[in-house]
């Protein structure tokens, strides 16, 4: 019979909302009971500091993990990644209920990758679950199944390629050092409150390294490592509440996961869900660029700065930009225009 267990890990909600607090313990009692699954609970994703014991705990998981959060998956992976918690982006099946107009919709076909990709990633999956697409927890604990099924299925496949190992814990092989070290915390360990934070997330799946972001950027937050690779140098230099960075990046790849626009905070990016997003800065307050640089002037003139306006760091694409192919916003502007509304 085979040992592997995956990981569960839920991350609650700031706050003490009755609500959420209800789905998160109905979620955790149902999963406890599951055979093969190893559930524990840590606070909210995004304001963990290094140092924080479920941090640590994150760290400590070496095989495949499901993260149940309150996050757009896609900002949930990443921000994982960022904190050298690394694997395989895995598939979910659970989709959210759609909505009248977007059931009369073809899907939008996902984008092939373009960026420069992340480094040094192990040989596992980590599934991101948004907790915000259902009420209740049947749902989410009927998709934990089917993802302990499939990674139980890859690892037996595995195991059948090569010698079975001496020990295995959380889906991967371990020698007996390596076990003793992965000591259990207590869950008043783990669920010790942290402080709030505000910080972006690449994407590096949609990363090309343009560098925009960093010359945008004048708070010192970015930099690069020793790969040349673009990265959150200084994240506590960000200014809270600012996404100006992620409104210039040309490929939506910096979120702030706590952002109340979708786009920025970390939703799927497609071809009709880009479309969206783009009517609605249209008719919602005008261009991108022109929004950033009036977030970045604020927080200049609150550091007793000069604001600068789009006189610095204007992203070089906007420069002599060469005519391109139009794509839909545009035909869509066009026809608008025709119309004279």
């Amino acid at each position: 019979m085979s040992r592997y267990r995956l990981t569960v890990v839920l991350s609650q909600a700031q706050g003490k909302n009755p609500t959420k607090r209800s789905l998160e313990e109905s979620i955790v009692a149902a999963l406890i009971m599951e055979p093969g699954l190893d559930v524990s609970v840590v606070p909210y994703l995004y304001d963990l500091g290094a140092e924080h014991t479920g941090r640590l705990f994150l760290e400590g998981v070496h095989g495949d993990m499901v993260v149940l959060s309150w996050l757009y998956p896609r900002a949930a992976f990443w921000l994982l990644d960022r904190d050298g918690i690394k694997g395989h982006f895995g598939e979910s099946q659970l989709k959210p209920p759609a909505d009248e107009d977007e059931e009369a919709e073809e899907a939008a076909e996902p984008e092939p990758p373009k960026g420069i990709g992340p480094v040094d990633v192990p040989d596992r999956h980590i599934y991101c679950l948004d907790l915000r697409d259902f009420n209740s927890h049947a749902p989410y604990v009927e998709e934990v199944r089917r993802i302990a099924a499939e990674c139980r299925d890859r690892h037996e496949a595995r195991q059948q390629e090569k010698a079975a190992p001496a020990l295995v814990q959380l889906g991967v092989n371990l020698n007996a050092t390596q076990a003793e070290a992965a000591a259990p915390y207590t869950p008043e360990q783990l669920l010790n409150p942290p402080e709030r934070r505000w910080y972006p997330v690449i994407d590096y799946s949609r990363c090309t390294n343009c560098m925009e972001c960093l010359d945008f950027c004048l708070f010192g937050v970015y930099g690069v490592d020793g790969l040349d690779r673009l990265v959150v140098e200084n994240q506590d230099a960000c200014k809270r509440g600012c996404p100006a960075c992620s409104r210039v990046c040309p490929e939506h790849a910096i979120m702030f996961p706590d952002y109340k626009t979708p786009a920025i905070a970390g939703a799927a990016v497609g071809s009709i869900a880009g479309l969206k997003i783009d009517l609605s800065r249209l008719f919602g307050g005008g261009d991108a660029l022109s929004i950033a640089a009036k977030e970045r002037d604020r927080e200049l003139v609150r550091d007793g700065r000069d604001a600068v306006g789009l006189t610095v760091g204007i992203p070089k694409r906007q420069v002599n930009k060469a005519e391109e192919p139009k794509d839909d916003l545009d035909n869509l502007m066009d026809a608008l225009d025709a119309l004279d509304i």
